[in-house]
C-alpha cells in the first residue's frame, strides 16, 4: 500500500517547483498572454505552511511585477476569493511589508496580484469565469463596498480550454493523465488506474520521465487526492441534506409570515394573532414590528424579505 504522507498536489508537483521553471513559464505566458522565455525570471515565494486538506495546494511566484497566485481545485471553487484575499494578506505581510511600518509616509510598493485557480473536478463547470469577493456580500451592498478581488477560474479538463492547451504543453499532457485515471477507474480500484495510465502515458510527453521516476509520489499524491473527493462527496451530500432543512424551515416561517400579514390587514393585534396562530407571542411581536413599515398593504413578499434581514 502507498504511503499517504501529504505533501504536494500533483499540479504544483509539476507547475510549482523550482526545477521545473520551463513548466510554470510556459503555464504562465498562456494564461498572461506573453511570450517570456527566461525561465530564471520566476521568483517562486509559495507560503509552504499553507494546507488544503493536508496538501500543498497554492503555487505563488513573481514575473514582471505580477504576483501570480495560482491555485488548484477538484471542487467547486465560490470561495475562492476569499481564500485569495487571505493568503494575499499573509504573503505581503511575509514578503513585501516586513518590518517596515504601515503607518509610514511612504507607499509601500507591491507586485500586482493575478490570481487563478485551475479546476479540473467531475462536476459541471464553464470553460472560464470570474469569481469575485463581492459575491459573498449582500447583493443589495454590495455597491457599497470598499473591498474586490478577482479570481479567474480555468476548466482544465480534457477538452476544455483548447487555446491554453496549445499554448501550454505540459498543461494538456496534465490534463491528459488526470482524464486518464478517471477513465481506468471505472473499472479498476484508484491505484491500478493510477499505473495503467502512467504506464500508457505517450513517449514523448514532456512530464513523462519526471512521473515516472517519481510515480511513488505521484501515486500517494493522486490516492489523496481521490480521498479528497470521497470526503467533499459526503460534505456535499450533508450540504443539500441541510439545505432541504433550511428549505423546509424557510417555508414554515414564510407561511407564517403570510398569516400574520393576513390579519394585520384585518385588524387584528398581536395577542389575538399569536392566540389564533398558536405562536409564541414575542416571535410573533417581533414580526409584527417589523411589519408595520409595509402597513396598510402589509405584503408578505417584502416582509419576509426584511425579516430574513433582521431576525
Amino acid at each position: 500500500m502507498v504511503n499517504r504522507e501529504h505533501k504536494d498536489r500533483l499540479f504544483k508537483m509539476i507547475f510549482g517547483r523550482e526545477e521545473h521553471r520551463e513548466w510554470t513559464l510556459s503555464l504562465y505566458n498562456a494564461v498572461n498572454g506573453t511570450a517570456y522565455d527566461d525561465p530564471s525570471l520566476i521568483e517562486f515565494n509559495t507560503m509552504e505552511e499553507v494546507l488544503f486538506m493536508g496538501m500543498k495546494n497554492d503555487v505563488s511566484f513573481l514575473m514582471d511585477s505580477r504576483l501570480s497566485l495560482w491555485g488548484h481545485q477538484s471542487t467547486p471553487a465560490p470561495n475562492a476569493p476569499l481564500r485569495c484575499i487571505m493568503y494575499l494578506g499573509r504573503l505581503w505581510t511575509k514578503e513585501f511589508v516586513g518590518k517596515r511600518s504601515l503607518y509610514s509616509s511612504k507607499t509601500i510598493s507591491l507586485p500586482v496580484p493575478k490570481c487563478v485557480v485551475f479546476y479540473n473536478g467531475t462536476e459541471e463547470e464553464e470553460e472560464e469565469c470570474v469569481l469575485s469577493l463581492s459575491d459573498a456580500f449582500p447583493e443589495n451592498k454590495r455597491a457599497e463596498a470598499d473591498v474586490e478581488l478577482k479570481v479567474h477560474l480555468l476548466n482544465v479538463n480534457k477538452g476544455y480550454n483548447r487555446k491554453l492547451m496549445d499554448a501550454c504543453r505540459p498543461m494538456y499532457e496534465y490534463a491528459w493523465l488526470v482524464s486518464s485515471i478517471r477513465e481506468n477507474k471505472r473499472t479498476m480500484d484508484i491505484e491500478a488506474a493510477v499505473n495503467k495510465a502512467l504506464d500508457e502515458m505517450p513517449q514523448d510527453f514532456g512530464i513523462r520521465d519526471f512521473l515516472i521516476r517519481n510515480r511513488e509520489e505521484v501515486q500517494m499524491n493522486i490516492l489523496t487526492e481521490y480521498d479528497e473527493e470521497l470526503e467533499w462527496q459526503l460534505i456535499r451530500q450533508d450540504e443539500r441534506e441541510l439545505g432541504r432543512e433550511e428549505g423546509i424551515e424557510l417555508g414554515s416561517e414564510r407561511r407564517l409570515i403570510d398569516q400574520i400579514c393576513k390579519k394585520l390587514r384585518k385588524g387584528m393585534d398581536v395577542r389575538q394573532i399569536a392566540d389564533e396562530l398558536e405562536e409564541d407571542e414575542i416571535h410573533v411581536q417581533k414580526i409584527c414590528d417589523i411589519a408595520k413599515a409595509f402597513a396598510p398593504e402589509y405584503d408578505t413578499e417584502k416582509v419576509f424579505g426584511a425579516v430574513q434581514e433582521k431576525i
